[in-house]
């Protein structure tokens, strides 16, 4: 794992993608995309950090915590369902299959939690009981775990709207996806996610809840896209202290970016308005919380790869024949 002096160092310029190539760039939020072919597409991981639908600072070697852990992640559930990754030629990219991207991402939630107006303990808190399709019971904690894991799917058609819009049912009363589809996604997920839980478990960690993205291969079937299981993708508890810290009211220990939507929240900010400035010391203490979830869930030692990233990148793509 880096030291934290030494990502304190790189927090002036982190890691933000390719420069202009011979590929046309593709940004998101946290990463960036190439076409390669009508088959391949390339995935470039930065260490830009997305909250409340928007991009909120860089964390140093997060992107490349983002590739390599999702990639881990992949070969780990590949059993389940087929995922779209091809190669790893870099620490921060992959080569993946086309897909054709669902009109809706699937949620999957262990634990009633949350800090924003979308989230279940949010809405639990202001008095609702039925939230999502599920009806809840009265005399629930926050962060506490659920009867069962539940799923509350999210539009991706809306911009500006990532969080929950649909229930279980809306998914094929609107016509995002055909019964069959949908079905396949919901068990799909939750296999993912009890797999998730597992292999957290072993980790000394709790699978909270995790975003899925998924798509559909050539031959029409369900096809596991984007990331999984990253501290992007997923909230993680450590499990040694969460029932102690529950009976007392405090925040479970983390390892995913809540870290930092808690610190907006301790400041007044709930993803409204203008962005508060938030110390160097958050960012510095976000990279070394990804790289622990990293090391924990793995087993392995973090190995940061070279700055500056871009020159490293281009040439390790080069030596596969991509020139970017």
């Amino acid at each position: 794992m880096v030291e934290k002096k030494e990502i304190e160092a790189r927090l002036s310029h982190s890691f933000t993608g390719l420069s202009q190539g011979k590929l046309e760039k593709h940004s998101g939020k946290v990463r960036d995309w190439y076409s390669l072919d009508e088959e391949r597409r390339l995935l470039v991981t930065t260490d830009r950090l997305s909250a409340f639908d928007r991009v909120v600072g860089a964390v140093p070697w997060k992107g490349q915590v983002l590739n390599e852990l999702s990639a881990w992640w992949n070969r780990r559930t590949a059993d389940i369902v087929d995922n779209h990754l091809l190669s790893v030629p870099d620490p921060n990219a992959s080569v993946v299959k086309l897909a054709s991207p669902l009109p809706v991402e699937v949620i999957v939630r262990g634990y009633i939690t949350g800090v924003t107006s979308t989230a279940l303990w949010y809405r639990y808190s202001q008095g609702e009981r039925k939230i999502y399709g599920y009806s809840f019971p009265e005399g629930l904690k926050k962060n506490q775990k659920l009867p069962q894991p539940i799923i509350t799917p999210t539009t991706k058609a809306l911009p500006g709207f990532h969080d929950e819009r649909l229930t279980i049912a809306e998914v094929t009363e609107k016509g995002y996806l055909q019964k069959g589809t949908w079905n396949r996604v919901m068990e799909v997920s939750l296999a993912l996610f009890n797999r998730g839980s597992e292999i957290a478990a072993n980790a000394g960690l709790i699978l909270v809840d995790t975003k899925y993205e998924f798509g559909l291969a050539r031959d029409g079937s369900v096809m596991l896209i984007d990331e999984i299981h990253t501290p992007d993708s997923s909230r993680f508890w450590k499990s040694k202290s969460y029932q102690e810290r529950l009976d007392k009211g405090i925040e479970p220990e983390l390892f995913d970016k809540e870290f930092v939507r808690l610190c907006y929240a301790e400041v007044g900010y709930r993803g409204d308005g203008e962005l508060p400035l938030l110390p160097d010391s958050v960012w510095a203490d976000t990279a070394l919380l990804y790289q622990k979830a990293y090391e924990l869930l793995t087993g392995d030692a973090f190995r940061p790869g070279s700055y500056p990233v871009e020159s490293r990148l281009i040439a390790n793509l080069a030596k596969e024949g991509i020139v970017v």
